[in-house]
């Protein structure tokens, strides 16, 4: 069902974007980046995060981590990952396939900066086989994302 909820979010919001199937797991960032030919920084992790009583979703690049003081600086809490069973109750998409595409619920977005040094960044797609290809500012206005800086500085 989640492949389906994200081919009817583009079809309805962004009919030019193709969804990008491969024949072998894309649900890690080294999966993903070699299947697509990229490097892991390209791919648009998706993050499910409880903050407090919030499920918020945060698409940072593939090779960032969370930097807690700045990612609590930001957001005035911790974050907690969602387990496996509330991801997809909150997202409908698989580990592996986590997407800011066809939600069933209204969640804030937030997406790194670490996205903004590259012109096209690969998020999943709503499986743990898919993807797409976009620019970053693109999606942040196709999913009403807000930018933010939460992720570690890199050496």
């Amino acid at each position: 069902m989640s492949l389906q909820s994200v081919r009817a979010f583009l079809s309805a919001h962004a009919p030019d974007l193709e969804i990008l199937e491969k024949p072998t797991s894309t649900a890690t960032v080294a999966e993903a980046a070699q299947a697509h030919g990229v490097e892991p920084a390209q791919i648009a992790k998706t993050l499910s995060l409880w903050l407090k009583d919030e499920v918020i979703l945060l698409m940072l690049g593939g090779d960032a981590k969370i930097d807690n003081r700045k990612f609590k600086d930001q957001f005035k809490g911790k974050a907690k990952m969602l387990s496996a069973d509330e991801v997809v109750e909150w997202t409908s998409h698989p580990v592996g396939g986590v997407c800011p595409f066809g939600l069933p619920h209204k969640l804030k977005i937030f997406a790194d900066v670490t996205l903004k040094k590259f012109d096209i960044v690969l998020p999943a797609a709503g499986a743990t086989n898919a993807a797409l290809r976009i620019a970053p500012d693109r999606l942040i206005q196709l999913v009403r994302a807000e930018w933010v800086d939460v992720a570690q500085s890199q050496a």
